[in-house]
């Protein structure tokens, strides 16, 4: 029998280095993140700013975050799920929501930092390019960066993540960009040449033109369908005429009072009873309470002791039958 060399033998596993947690689980790019993060090492404690857009199934989230050793910090956030009180209510993840909570979030932090009134953005979304920071003077303040971090998301023209990237860019922060990725950019067709970018179809999504079209198309061709699937919007009376005028209200309403209000106090107290958790308000939850190491060895004795009893008691009762018999 030829002798055969073992390759992948135990030092070879030990080399291997498993993959961070979230890479494992598909959440994180590390190298777009640590691209996003790190600064120069001559410029101490001066934090890099990342403006964070995730969209789940129901809302829109707006972050303006900063890495630290300890962990991420959270300066500012922005929901869609808020815009309710601002008019909008209904279609917390379209195109219109995404421009709506990426302002929300860019006025909210410059209202914390009180610089609202240095730099005010575009006060009318009409979808031309804009940049703050050739807005500023050279001797002014320095207007706020942040750089646009999508995640995983795919970076396709007209992706939503990039109107949440415009709304604070409107808003007014420095969130470096172009328009390759707008609806309504053509490229070139020759290399050389300049591109064409319409910014009228950008302001038709910004203010749901597209969900008009098809409010009205499917209102015409199965009224049906149209009652399911805007059923929000019915409920809200809003239809094709009134949803223009109202992201438009909306945006003046967002820049009138862009601070997080949170919700009041309800008054509700919790008392525990063992591993009952009893709301002054009626329901009842379980909750286990935590144990300490000498209590799990106390619990585990008592049930090794009472099965030994039990075992016992019916070897006895056994015995008394054989001697019965």
């Amino acid at each position: 029998m030829a002798f055969l060399k073992v390759i992948k033998n135990k030092a070879y596993f030990k080399r291997f280095q498993v993959k961070r947690r979230r890479r494992r689980s598909g959440k994180t790019d590390y190298q777009a993140r640590l691209a996003l993060s790190k600064q120069n090492k001559d410029k101490y404690n001066a934090h890099r700013y990342r403006l964070c857009v995730r969209t789940t199934n129901t809302k829109v989230v707006a972050q303006i975050i900063y890495a630290t050793i300890a962990g991420d910090k959270v300066m500012c956030q922005a929901l869609s799920t808020e815009l309710p009180k601002y008019g909008i209510k209904a279609g917390f993840t379209n195109y219109p929501a995404h421009y709506a909570t990426g302002l929300l979030c860019a006025r909210r932090l410059l209202k914390k930092l009180d610089l609202e009134e240095a730099f005010e953005g575009v006060e009318e979304a009409d979808g031309e390019e804009f940049h703050i920071e050739e807005e500023v003077d050279e001797d002014s303040r320095r207007p706020f960066k942040a750089l646009l971090d999508i995640g995983l998301v795919r970076t396709t023209v007209g992706a939503k993540v990039f109107a949440a990237m415009k709304g604070a860019a409107d808003g007014g922060l420095h969130v470096p960009h172009n328009c390759k990725r707008f609806p309504g950019y053509e490229a070139p067709e020759e290399r050389g040449m300049d591109a064409n970018f319409d910014a009228s179809a950008l302001a038709d999504r910004i203010f749901g033109s597209h969900i008009v079209e098809y409010m009205e198309t499917m209102e015409e061709e199965d009224e049906e369908k149209y009652k399911a699937h805007f059923a929000k919007y019915i409920e809200n009376d809003i239809n094709a005429e009134t949803l223009e005028d109202m992201y438009k209200d909306a945006h003046s309403a967002i820049r009138e009072k862009p601070e997080f209000e949170p919700k009041p106090n309800k008054g509700i107290t919790f008392k525990r009873n063992g591993n009952k958790i009893v709301s002054s308000v009626g329901p009842v939850y379980t909750r286990n309470k935590k144990i300490s190491k000498e209590e799990r060895k106390n619990t585990v004795a008592q049930k090794i002791n009472s099965a030994r009893a039990r075992l016992l008691a019916q070897a006895g009762d056994e015995e008394e039958e054989e001697e019965e018999e």
